[in-house]
């Protein structure tokens, strides 16, 4: 089977999971697909558009840099998805056109300078860490940390708060998870109403981040298959 009948068959069964999860919560609303090709090389990245795909996500800068600029011919929307650092901020924000991973306020002010170097505004999600309370959290700020995170963005020239990122928790029911995720968008919503994006769910629990209200899905090895060091 050729590469690209593989990224084909992957996607065409990733897009009738989420179709199936859609129904079985009810929903008739677009679940949006952010492909994430992390150790994948640019030429899967051509293959995937070729496919129909216009959202992908990195989660490394120096992998994503170089891909962007591999791929800045195609009509391509990059998420950057991984941990920031204060000190690469800007340069993310140079060729990512959607951040998903602010986490803490020290990034803003980095952000928004990329993206005015870029001469475009920059969509920010906020990360939200759903460890059980008391646990630490390895990523994503603590839920009662998101409001000032939110008026932090807001108060930015140059990005646009569009709404929370999470990732379940290894070794817990991703539903309930996400469930505390639903609720932490429900307050986020009742200040930002235009905040409504919400990306959650991955290969594993893309199901039950549907039921939860997911409006994007982030999955990689479910399309492109096990991951190896880029070529």
């Amino acid at each position: 089977m050729s590469r690209r009948a593989e990224l084909a068959a992957g996607l065409a069964a990733v897009k009738e999971r989420i179709d199936a999860a859609r129904a079985a919560a009810g929903r008739d609303d677009a679940v949006g697909l952010v492909v994430v090709t992390k150790f994948f090389p640019a030429s899967d990245v051509r293959l995937l558009v070729d496919l129909g795909v216009r959202e992908v996500g990195e989660n490394r800068h120096q992998e994503a840099e170089a891909k962007a600029a591999e791929c800045a011919d195609l009509d391509l929307v990059w998420h950057y998805i991984g941990a920031l650092q204060s000190n690469k901020a800007a340069a993310v924000a140079r060729y990512a056109g959607v951040v998903e991973s602010l986490d803490r306020p020290k990034l803003v002010r980095g952000l928004d300078r990329g993206a005015a170097e870029r001469g475009s505004p920059l969509d920010v999600l906020v990360q939200v860490s759903l460890d059980p309370p008391g646990a630490e959290h390895r990523a994503g700020a603590a839920p009662d940390d998101v409001p000032a995170l939110a008026a932090a963005v807001e108060a930015a020239e140059h990005l646009r708060l569009r709404g929370l990122m999470a990732v379940a928790p290894l070794g817990e029911d991703p539903a309930a998870a996400f469930d505390r995720l639903a609720r932490v968008r429900e307050r986020l919503l009742a200040d930002h109403p235009h905040a409504d994006r919400l990306s959650a769910g991955m290969s594993g629990d893309l199901e039950q981040a549907v039921a939860a209200g997911a409006t994007h899905v982030r999955v990689g090895s479910a399309i492109l298959g096990s991951r190896h060091a880029v070529r």
